[in-house]
């Protein structure tokens, strides 16, 4: 695989329904907000047709940890590469993958967590060897890097049955005590819809816990999300099927490290039936306060798309009405994700698409969600597959897969965040 990578420098069980209780979210238009300093962007050219979305963390040195699957001639790898914000340096992608490891499909990204001691974490789907033609069938596999990245050792696997199914749209988190948490959709139980399964690792990733469902009736394709709250309480979002075909994003948590969950609790109350999966997951946060934060895509009743915010000051067992965050008229907005630091400041980034463009744009709150800025464009071409991550020293890395006639290019921008000014709202 042949790479260039650029740097520019750039200015610039049962189903417990949410009380609906009012957690301050106001309605107001966002009113000042802390200056927001743009720093490079920086380019990964893959020189092929075919990527994933980017997934990518910040560490509270400043490093910038970044992974992607690639396709070229039907072979997939899984890529890995570190950012230096300050040197505004990249460093050459590593092929996390074996030659025995194969990857099994481009259509998500991989899943990226990082340690307290410079551990990194990566989950994707792999090839099952018996599938036999048979579609839509993976294993999930865990790989580490105890090195900051240098190096990834071989993967293991983290579901437990041998069925010949699909385990796939994965995410992965680790705790303050060091246990890796992951969270995905399985379907072994042979049933129409799959269901939400967990696992951890007590051993920096080297095995794998027995597996542990958490619900059924899961949304197939609407990838799950996990998050841990400063008392060690870890809550996992995803989308679950109701009656009649009603599709919520639901919030469950676990008080054990992940060795039980609660209850499922409907977030937004959407009431959107929709004929299929969407394809479209949940974005999940929590400050040191504890509050809980969930950006969500949904059409409701109505039908018409959008993309909201609800919180939880008591622990995942109500949440505030929702808020829209899109505000642009005649553009449809998708694939919400978002980054909250221990100060409950939030950054949510979306796709805004409409028949002639397709644009990556940012919105910010200071305060706990309350306001928020007027989302404002990133991307220079047709930008999708946003995402987004934040370290506690107010340093925001946003990543985003650009369009060229005949490759792709993953875009790094770099925010940083200053409580201590306040200006309107800026571009880069």
């Amino acid at each position: 695989m042949a790479y260039r990578v650029l740097a520019t420098i750039l200015l610039s069980a049962g189903l417990l329904i949410a009380g609906g209780t009012a957690i301050g979210l106001a309605v107001e238009p966002a009113g000042p907000v802390p200056a927001l300093q743009f720093g490079p962007k920086q380019i990964v050219e893959h020189g092929t047709k075919t990527v994933s979305g980017p997934s990518l963390q910040v560490d509270e040195s400043g490093a910038i940890h970044v992974a992607w699957i690639e396709e070229e001639k039907e072979v997939r790898s899984l890529f890995y590469l570190k950012a230096d914000a300050e040197t505004k340096t990249l460093s050459s992608p590593i092929r996390v993958n074996g030659l025995e490891e194969q990857v099994a499909a481009v259509h998500q990204s991989p899943s990226l967590a990082l340690g307290r001691n410079g551990e990194v974490y990566l989950t994707w789907s792999a090839p099952h060897p018996q599938a036999n033609g048979k579609p839509f069938t993976s294993l999930l596999r865990l790989s580490r890097s105890s090195d900051g990245g240098r190096t990834f050792v071989p993967s293991v696997a983290v579901n437990d049955d041998s069925v010949v199914t699909n385990h796939s749209f994965d995410t992965v988190t680790v705790g303050r005590d060091g246990a890796v948490h992951v969270a995905w959709i399985d379907a072994r139980e042979g049933k129409k819809d799959p269901a939400t399964f967990t696992a951890r690792s007590s051993d920096g990733g080297r095995t794998v816990e027995k597996n542990v469902r958490v619900d059924d009736n899961t949304c197939v394709c609407c990838r799950t999300a996990l998050a841990e709250a400063p008392d060690g309480t870890l809550y996992l979002a995803w989308r679950k099927i109701l009656e009649g075909g009603v599709r919520e994003t639901v919030v469950a948590r676990s008080k054990d490290g992940g060795q039980t969950f609660s209850s499922p609790v409907i977030v937004g109350n959407d009431r959107w039936v929709f004929p299929g999966c969407p394809h479209r997951p949940a974005s999940i946060g929590v400050d040191k306060q504890g509050r809980l934060y969930v950006v969500w895509y949904t059409e409701g009743a109505d039908e018409t798309p959008a993309i909201y915010l609800a919180v939880s000051d008591d622990g995942g067992l109500t949440f505030s009405p929702k808020r829209a965050l899109n505000s642009s008229k005649g553009t449809f907005p998708d694939h919400p994700q978002m980054a909250v630091d221990a100060g409950g400041r939030l950054i949510v980034v979306w796709e805004e698409q409409s028949p002639v463009r397709r644009e990556v744009v940012m919105s910010y709150s200071s305060d706990r969600g309350r306001t928020f800025s007027r989302p404002q464009k990133l991307n220079d071409k047709k930008g999708q597959n946003p995402t987004v991550a934040m370290n506690n020293k107010g340093l925001v890395a946003l990543a985003w897969v650009e369009q060229a006639l005949t490759d792709r290019k993953t875009v790094l921008q770099t925010v940083r965040l200053h409580q201590d000014q306040k200006v309107s709202d800026a571009r880069p």
